[in-house]
């Protein structure tokens, strides 16, 4: 292969690594999210864990989409709960299930 012959293949594979890359990052690029606006979270539920990977709060929607939030004692017996939606917006329960204090 001559020089110019060299010169001419070099110039033509550069030219189409550069139309190739440009190409490809026009139909691989990866569209940008928009489903958070760029100064908050959006989530159905937020948990805080303890050391050991425990929920000990939590906040979010039920099945029914009502909000609350749920704060559990160390042990796991209390459970103190806050929703507009129920009908005792503030009620801390026993672990068997019975209300020890509540506020309609």
């Amino acid at each position: 292969m001559k020089n110019k012959q060299m010169l001419m293949l070099c110039a033509a594979a550069f030219c189409g690594g550069i139309v190739g890359g440009i190409f490809s990052s026009q139909v691989f690029s990866p569209k940008p999210v928009e489903a958070q606006k760029s100064n908050g979270v959006n989530a159905e539920e937020f948990l805080l864990l303890d050391t050991k990977g425990k929920a000990r709060a939590g906040l979010g929607l039920d099945a029914n989409g009502e909000v609350g939030l749920v704060l559990l004692s160390k042990d796991g017996n209390r459970t103190l709960t806050l929703s507009p939606d129920d009908s005792s917006a503030i009620k801390l329960v026993e672990r068997g299930g019975r209300v020890l204090w509540g506020v309609p």
